[in-house]
């Protein structure tokens, strides 16, 4: 058990795994038939997060750029810029996790 006074524990890094996130299509694109305009990166999981702690990176999701900050394509609904509207509209972030990992084939070890 930790103490009250302790920090919490940090995810070690799982840079294969966000290598091969990234490689994915964007899972929003993809399912909402959407054109993806530009790569994906690796989001890491926001909704039903308590503090500033990132999420791990094996719970991390494919989105294109404009779903998830919206700085260069802006024709998408982005998730950092409008995370409640984003939940509304296409679920909480966090249920896309289990649908990418299985499309890996990631057991999490």
């Amino acid at each position: 058990l930790r103490g009250v006074s302790q920090k919490p524990v940090k995810a070690k890094p799982n840079l294969a795994y966000l290598r091969r996130v990234r490689e994915l299509p964007c899972c929003i694109c993809e399912a909402f038939g959407e054109i993806q305009m530009s790569p994906t990166a690796a989001h890491h999981v926001i909704h039903g997060r308590y503090g500033n702690l990132r999420t791990a990176d094996d719970r991390a999701i494919p989105l294109c750029e404009g779903h998830h900050q919206g700085m260069l394509d802006g024709t998408k609904l982005a998730l950092h810029r409008a995370p409640q509207q984003w939940r509304n509209r296409y679920g909480p972030d966090t249920e896309w996790t289990e649908p990418t990992r299985d499309k890996l084939g990631w057991s999490g070890k």
